[in-house]
């Protein structure tokens, strides 16, 4: 299980990390909501205390209980595999659940958030966002030139095909030029 969805989560979402904590079984990171200063916990677990090694109630229950002794506003429970029960739970709760086999945004929330990272990586690189495609410096020719350019171009292509699987790639792919450390 990869850190990538929870950075995916953030970017799309708009939240900002203010803090990680490594526990025995993942990561909790405490995010912030910029449009709403929302306090976020999201709890990566990577491996589950269950014997089925799923996401069971009792890990959803103390998740809950963290929410309330810290004072969440929101939860987002990011695992590999999760039990009905442990699910049914989250949706009560109202904590968004995601994995690998469940992603709870729809394709354009993906390529909206593709297009901010490209802009963000745009402006780092070559110290401007292009206004159009000829303003881009990273493909000519027939050739490219910027990876940041050609993962831009596959996700439009991607994108106007409802092709959700591969825009995630395309947004974990932009997330590792951004963060190479993940």
């Amino acid at each position: 299980m990869s850190f990538e969805l929870a950075e995916l989560v953030m970017m799309i979402e708009d939240y900002e990390c203010e803090e990680r904590q490594r526990w025995a079984e993942g990561i909790d990171l405490t995010a912030s909501d910029v449009k709403s200063d929302d306090k976020i916990l999201l709890r990566l677990i990577t491996e589950p205390k269950s014997k089925s090694g799923v996401v069971c109630v009792d890990d959803v229950r103390k998740m809950v209980q963290r929410m309330k002794h810290k004072n969440y506003n929101k939860g987002v429970l990011i695992s590999k595999n999760f039990s009905e029960a442990a699910k049914e739970e989250l949706r009560k709760k109202g904590i968004k659940i995601v994995s690998e086999k469940f992603m709870p945004y729809k394709p354009q929330e993906l390529y909206l958030g593709l297009q901010d990272c490209i802009d963000g990586l745009c402006k780092a690189k070559c110290g401007q966002v292009p206004k159009k495609e000829s303003d881009c410096w990273g493909y000519s020719g027939g050739r490219y030139s910027c990876k940041i350019r050609l993962i831009s171009d596959d996700a439009a292509f991607h994108f106007d095909h409802g092709w959700t699987k591969l825009l995630q790639n395309d947004l974990k792919r932009l997330l590792a030029i951004h963060n190479p450390m993940s």
